[in-house]
């Protein structure tokens, strides 16, 4: 028992060192621009000690009260699964509530081990009110919904904000020591650090990740060393301020000016989102141990410092982080702050890529490009069409905001609104998921709320001084979400409406009424159940199809990751002649998709898994059954039923014939131009190619599991087809004009400008079927 204690303090204090360069760099560059921020405006008018004092309180209280209480303490318990974020919070609420709007949805996806969280055992009582009506009414959960993705929006410009007013806050201190340096000097220099550091953003951070947390930790160090200088030096005094007496004092004193400057106090807790956002990656313990023990600490006596210098120096508050620093370290404190902002701004900028993810998985996203290399760390993910909007938007704010206080101002509503959404959600989770009273709930969100509603009425009122930008476009990141998801979700009920009952292709026969080809054709459908009409207007147009057919549904699950051996669900389509399957492939919203050859794999194991289970009769199944499927991968014998070979890649290959097409019923002039095609094809000969054979040692009960056995390997081997619907989508002609302008206007827009199905699922060209399709929603 102690030696596993010791291992678990061990662990702990790895990740707290890990947890620095990822969850605090954007909190711990606060102090560059938080006093600058406040006093920007009338305030500085008010040159008293008392009036210093008082926005040394304000900063205080509001760093303890929504960073630490809030943050720290209370919401890093209400993770899933060790995810936090907003939607973890979604996804938390809508196990526990019938809150999803996911169409999908299967008794099965419950049984999964991440489903359900052990501390979490209150769903089996009474529902409360609230939750009934919530989920009785679909604009209930629309509205929550909404709220949901108007927060990721908020966070996504979080995105391009920090980077911008992080770097750019870091550089503007060299004007301080050359004061006649041109204002288009700092500029040109934060732009080229920016576009640097957007443009490196698909090689990873892997190489560089391990200096992340030394950045960070020397800084905090750094700013606290400072900070203890400049009260000794300039007013010891300072420690009274962190009494609210003197929040009382400061509003007595400044009044309307006092309460506009809370649109620059609040600018001290930006990053506090991170800490949950983030939470995946490390503990609750680790972070609390980082937050306690070096960035609170820290935080406070760099503020604490800067006050006491402006006590004495008023004039200096619009540099007054910089003008702080003794003269001997200031040009090694601007070289820290600038690794400190791009470590902050990197931080951020994955953490967007994450959340675009988590919004494209639940289907409130355009398709887009998520690459993951296997050499990142897990959870790393690049995506292409994000990073160069991102970084555009980050050169436009960057430039177009000559006053830095304007991006302060934009900056602090973004963040705060955020917060605000989190305090909802959080609010919800006590009373539905925790199990706590209605009234606890409520006393969670009035507390943390009016403060938040406090600072957001002073920074609506710097709307006009940039905060208006944040807002646009987080409405306009909203609206694309929203209608995609909206065409998405039409179009998904078109499919169920409109899929083929299983009695009419029980009527067919083995043959279903057409020539059976080698081969193995996926079919790739929303649906759960049923056979898509994608498949019988394939037979209508082309009266052949592939000896084995199986329907593959990719869908994904509010859990944050499914196992991988829960991962695939098996079953048949009709008796077991018509070699017809179906495989509905599970994701968590932050899975990262493996390629196409693990994925042809997989489904061959998974299958010749389930033929065996199936013949071995149920009640020996080791997994769960819904209906006719079931999770294979959980059987001890996983894995074992088929011998794999390792075969060379095409590149390696002899150049008369592909070793992956040896022995196949294929003509010789079919494997001729197989070959031919695939030699061309960008990347296929980095594919990965395996032969499947029977196990010579297995022994077989019934000689019907052999045959259906053998049959699936030589169909393997004659080659696998992707078949995809390709959707022309049309409103109805009696739809309201709204719908139609959604439709035809809003929806298509999107479709043609986003990635393809096939590119997204990284299916080779050589082996794709598209069959049109057209859609009346």
């Amino acid at each position: 028992m102690q030696v596993d204690r010791s291992y678990q303090c061990k662990d702990v204090l790895i990740l707290a060192y890990q947890s620095f360069g990822v969850l605090f760099g954007d909190l711990s560059i606060s102090p560059l621009y938080a006093f600058k921020s406040t006093f920007s405006g009338n305030l500085s008018n008010y040159q008293s000690e008392d009036v210093i004092f008082g926005a040394l309180s304000l900063i205080f209280w509001t760093l303890t009260l929504l960073s630490l209480f809030k943050h720290v303490i209370i919401l890093l318990n209400a993770d899933d699964n060790g995810e936090g974020g907003i939607f973890a919070l979604y996804s938390l609420l809508c196990r526990h509530a019938k809150f999803s709007l996911l169409p999908n949805h299967q008794t099965a996806d419950e049984e999964l081990s991440t489903y359900h969280n052990p501390r979490y055992s209150y769903r089996n009582l009474q529902s409360p009110t609230v939750k009934r009506f919530a989920e009785r009414h679909k604009k209930a959960k629309t509205a929550l919904l909404l709220l949901v993705l108007f927060g990721t929006c908020l966070l996504i410009c979080v995105g391009f904000l920090t980077p911008a007013i992080s770097i750019r806050s870091a550089i503007e201190g060299v004007k301080v020591r050359s004061s006649e340096l041109h204002y288009g000097v700092v500029l040109i220099i934060a732009c080229i650090l920016l576009v640097g550091l957007f443009v490196l953003q698909h090689r990873g951070t892997y190489r560089v990740a391990f200096m992340f947390a030394p950045i960070v930790i020397l800084w905090s160090l750094s700013i606290a060393a400072i900070g203890v200088y400049n009260i000794l030096k300039w007013n010891p005094r300072v420690y009274k301020a962190l009494s609210p007496y003197y929040i009382y004092t400061f509003f007595r004193d400044a009044r309307y000016d006092g309460w506009i400057s809370l649109g620059g106090v609040l600018l001290c807790v930006t990053g506090a989102e991170a800490m949950f956002a983030d939470l995946g990656q490390y503990t609750a313990a680790s972070i609390r141990l980082s937050f306690f023990c070096i960035i609170y600490p820290c935080l406070v006596l760099q503020y604490m410092g800067q006050a006491a210098f402006l006590s004495k120096n008023f004039s200096a508050v619009s540099t007054s982080f910089y003008a702080s620093i003794p003269d001997s370290l200031f040009w090694p404190v601007l070289v820290m702050a600038t690794l400190a902002a791009i470590v902050a701004s990197q931080s951020v900028i994955s953490a967007t890529f994450s959340i675009v993810k988590q919004c494209y998985a639940i289907g409130c996203f355009p398709r887009v490009k998520v690459v993951h290399k296997s050499k990142w760390f897990r959870g790393q993910i690049y995506i292409p069409e994000i990073n160069w909007v991102l970084l555009v938007l980050c050169l436009a704010v960057t430039v177009g905001f000559r006053d830095i206080n304007h991006l302060g101002n934009a900056y602090g509503l973004t963040y705060m609104s955020a917060m605000f959404v989190t305090t909802w959600l959080t609010a919800l989770i006590i009373n539905f998921v925790w199990g706590q009273s209605l009234v606890l709930a409520l006393l969670f969100a009035l507390f943390f709320g009016s403060i938040e509603i406090i600072f957001l009425s002073s920074s609506f009122i710097r709307i006009s001084k940039g905060g208006w930008v944040p807002l646009i476009l987080s409405v306009i990141f909203m609206l694309i979400m929203f209608v995609w998801h909206y065409g998405s979700r039409k179009k998904y009920l078109y499919d169920l409406h409109n899929k083929v009952p299983m009695k009419q292709i029980l009527t067919l026969g083995p043959s279903l009424g057409i020539v059976r080809v080698p081969g193995i054709g996926l079919i790739f459908t929303a649906l759960v159940s049923g056979v898509p009409a994608t498949f019988t207007r394939f037979l209508t147009n082309l009266p052949t199809f592939y000896q084995v057919a199986v329907f593959v549904c990719e869908k994904t699950v509010l859990v944050p990751y499914v196992p991988q051996k829960e991962r695939y669900l098996i079953g048949r389509i009709g008796p077991k002649s018509f070699r017809m399957y179906r495989c509905i492939v599970r994701n968590g919203y932050k899975d990262v998709q493996k390629n196409e050859d693990d994925f042809e794999n997989d489904l061959i194991m998974s299958i010749a898994e389930f033929i065996q289970l199936e013949a071995e009769g149920s009640g020996t199944l080791e997994g769960s059954v819904d209906g006719r499927m079931a999770v294979v991968r959980t059987s001890e014998k996983f894995g074992k039923r088929l011998e794999i070979s390792e075969l060379e890649r095409n590149g390696e290959a002899s150049s008369s014939m592909p070793p992956t097409i040896l022995n196949s019923s294929k003509s010789h002039i079919l494997q001729y131009l197989q070959s031919t095609y695939e030699m061309e094809s960008p990347g296929s000969t980095l594919r990965r190619r395996v032969r499947f054979k029977l196990q010579p040692d297995m022994n077989y009960r019934d000689p019907n599991v052999k045959d259906e056995l053998l049959e699936l390997v030589e169909a393997k081997q004659s080659g696998v087809a992707y078949v995809l619907g390709h959707s022309h989508i049309k409103a109805k002609m009696n739809a309201p004009c709204l719908k139609r302008f959604v439709i035809h206007v809003a929806y298509l827009f999107l479709r043609k400008n986003c990635r393809a199905p096939a590119v997204v699922l990284n299916i080779p060209q050589t082996c794709l079927i598209e069959v049109g399709m057209n859609y009346y929603l």
